[in-house]
């Protein structure tokens, strides 16, 4: 990765969050924070363009709206902690990029493509949804809770699989509750509150 700017967001406004300002820089992850409700996901749905919103937002220099949205999304790959699915199955879903390498890691290699999505559980539901996400090789990935509903291992698994991206230059943002989380990736804690950048930060983590 040549350019150093990462994610950039300026004057971002929606009918619930007001944030003036946030870089986050290759390898130099947020972890946002609130309580529920404070505006988290409404942020990340806001920054990928989800929800009707008016805003500079760049990554690495290209403004959001130069792009088209699925070009925007493809760079920039939102995980909701509720994943959506437009297929029943789980093969449905894994014919666009290889992610075999990512559901292994993730400790999801007994599941089969045959196997009707809504009979994974909760937490295999949001691991599929990250190896499907990092398998499009996304500049900036933008995670909802991704381990709320996993167990200890599956925790590990997950950090263990971002962390060497984060040290490779991922530019994340991961809306947390867990502050030793945060500790262990390395993640500078950024609070939101009631849609605005807490008073006591900076929204830059430069």
């Amino acid at each position: 990765m040549t350019d150093m700017t990462g994610l950039e967001i300026r004057h971002l406004t929606s009918d619930i969050v007001d944030v003036s300002d946030i870089t986050v820089l290759p390898g130099r992850p947020i972890a946002l924070v609130g309580p529920s409700g404070s505006g988290k996901s409404s942020l990340l749905r806001a920054i990928v363009d989800l929800d009707r919103n008016a805003g500079d937002v760049r990554l690495n220099g290209i403004r959001r709206d130069d792009l088209t949205a699925p070009e925007w999304r493809r760079r920039v790959i939102y995980i909701p902690a509720e994943p959506g699915w437009w297929g029943d199955l789980v093969g449905d879903h894994l014919n666009e990029t290889d992610s075999t390498q990512l559901r292994d890691a993730l400790g999801l290699s007994h599941i089969k493509h045959s196997q009707p999505i809504e009979q994974l559980s909760t937490g295999e539901r949001q691991r599929l949804a990250l190896a499907l996400g990092l398998a499009r090789h996304p500049t900036a990935l933008l995670l909802d809770e991704p381990t709320a509903a996993l167990d200890e291992e599956s925790r590990t698994q997950v950090e263990s699989l971002l962390d060497p991206m984060i040290a490779a230059g991922l530019v994340l943002i991961m809306a947390t509750h867990d502050p030793e989380q945060a500790r262990r990736l390395g993640l500078e804690r950024l609070e939101i509150v009631a849609g605005r950048i807490g008073p006591d930060q900076t929204g830059d983590n430069t």
